[in-house]
């Protein structure tokens, strides 16, 4: 039961993602380019970002240390920030998909590993509580495009995941 939840909230999170970039679309491409005072200076750089960080907790759950996951995701930042809503899109379902065949060959989600945050020490923490910080993170930024978009005069779109349940 645990695992289908930890799956059902990375799998709320690739569509949520999916949800927004699609309303991108629906948009003029310079808003997707557009600086703005929040916490990324565009949205693009706010895609980005979620994006980045998805790789780089996929690599946590491969078994590479942290900080060394987290140095080779930083070399992706530069180029996604200046990704077109195509490549997002791309990227994102190509990530999503390693992450369904990572999950797919795990027995336990409450698997521990070791993981040494940069910024708050060393910890055991389990594979279901990386997967729940993955999406928990895109929501928040999410949440930060929706702002964005709305200090750009467009409205945004629902991709709450009570929304997705009636999928």
């Amino acid at each position: 039961m645990f695992y289908e939840s930890c799956k059902n909230m990375y799998e709320y999170h690739v569509w949520a993602n999916k949800v927004l970039l699609e309303r991108m679309r629906e948009l003029p491409s310079h808003v997707l380019y557009e600086e703005i005072k929040s916490s990324y200076s565009t949205i693009a750089q706010t895609f980005s970002h979620i994006y980045v960080v998805d790789v780089m907790w996929l690599q946590v759950l491969k078994g590479i240390d942290m900080q060394e996951a987290f140095q080779a995701a930083r070399t992706l930042v530069e180029k996604t920030n200046f990704y077109s809503l195509d490549e997002f899109i791309k990227s994102n379902e190509e990530l999503a998909t390693q992450y369904e065949k990572w999950m797919s060959s795990q027995q336990d989600l409450e698997q521990k590993i070791n993981v040494n945050n940069p910024w708050s020490g060393s910890r055991n923490t389990a594979y279901s509580e990386i997967l729940f910080h993955v999406a928990n993170h895109g929501t928040y930024h999410r949440g930060n495009i929706t702002t964005m978009l709305r200090q750009q005069g467009y409205e945004s779109i629902m991709n709450d995941f009570s929304l997705y349940w009636y999928l």
